[in-house]
C-alpha cells in the first residue's frame, strides 16, 4: 500500500503511522527522515540539500521532490510506504503525480482546532525525556517529573499562540489537498478520537478496502 497521511499538527499522524506501518509492514517516512538519509549517504541531491541546510535556508521543493523520488524507488519502499508530512501543498502533490508515484489512498485524521490546542498546549516535557499532559497524563505532583523530580516545561512549539499559527498555515496551505485527492477518489477521512485505540480501529477499517 502506498499511503499519504495528513492532518493538522497534533492530530495523531505519527501514532497512526506507526500502527499502519506495523500492520502492513511498510515504512513510515517523513520528509526530514529522507533528507537526513540523503545527506548522510552523500548523494548528489543530498549534497545540495546540505548546502542549503548549512546556510540556514529552506531546501527548495525541486531538491526535496528529487530526494523523495529516489527514496520511494529504493528497495526500502518496494512493498509500499506511508508518506508523513509530504505533500504539504497542491504544487507538491502535482509534482508527486508528475513523478509517476502511484498513491493508493490518502488518509486525513480530523480533529477540531480547539481540541488540537488543548492537546498540544497541555503537553509538558522534562529534560530527562519524560512527557506528560495536564489533562490526560498528569504527573503526581503538578509541574514536577515523576521520573527524576525535575521541573517540567512547555516546548515553544506547544505554546497556544504557536499552535494557532501552525493551524492557520495548515488550513491555508495543506488542507486544500483534501479536495485535490477527493477528486481522484483517494481521500479517506477518519475522526481522531479521545482514545488512540478507537482511532486506530477506525483507520484500519477505512484502509482495509484499499488492500491489494
Amino acid at each position: 500500500m502506498n499511503l499519504i497521511i495528513m492532518g493538522a499538527p497534533g492530530a495523531g499522524k505519527g501514532t497512526q503511522s506507526e500502527k499502519i506501518s506495523a500492520k502492513w509492514n511498510i515504512p513510515s517516512v517523513s520528509t526530514g527522515d529522507m533528507l537526513r538519509a540523503a545527506v548522510k549517504e552523500g548523494t548528489e541531491l543530498g549534497k545540495k540539500a546540505k548546502t542549503c541546510m548549512d546556510a540556514g535556508q529552506l531546501v527548495p521543493d525541486e531538491i526535496v521532490i528529487g530526494i523523495i523520488k529516489d527514496y520511494l524507488s529504493s528497495d526500502k519502499c518496494k512493498d509500499g510506504f506511508i508518506l508523513d508530512g509530504f505533500p504539504r501543498s497542491i504544487p507538491q502533490a502535482e509534482a508527486l503525480d508528475a513523478m509517476g508515484v502511484k498513491i493508493d489512498a490518502v488518509l486525513s485524521i480530523e480533529v477540531p482546532d480547539e481540541k488540537i490546542v488543548e492537546r498540544m498546549s497541555g503537553r509538558r516535557v522534562c529534560t530527562c525525556g519524560a512527557s506528560y499532559h495536564v489533562a490526560y497524563k498528569a504527573p503526581k505532583v503538578a509541574g514536577i517529573c515523576d521520573s527524576c523530580g525535575s521541573a517540567l516545561y512547555t516546548r515553544d512549539d506547544d505554546a497556544a499562540e504557536t499552535v494557532l499559527k501552525r493551524l492557520e498555515t495548515y488550513h491555508n496551505t495543506t488542507e486544500p489537498l483534501k479536495d485535490f485527492y477527493a477528486a481522484k477518489g483517494l481521500l479517506v477521512c477518519v475522526a481522531g478520537r479521545e482514545e488512540v485505540k478507537d482511532t486506530t480501529a477506525d483507520v484500519m477499517n477505512a484502509l482495509s478496502k484499499f488492500e491489494a
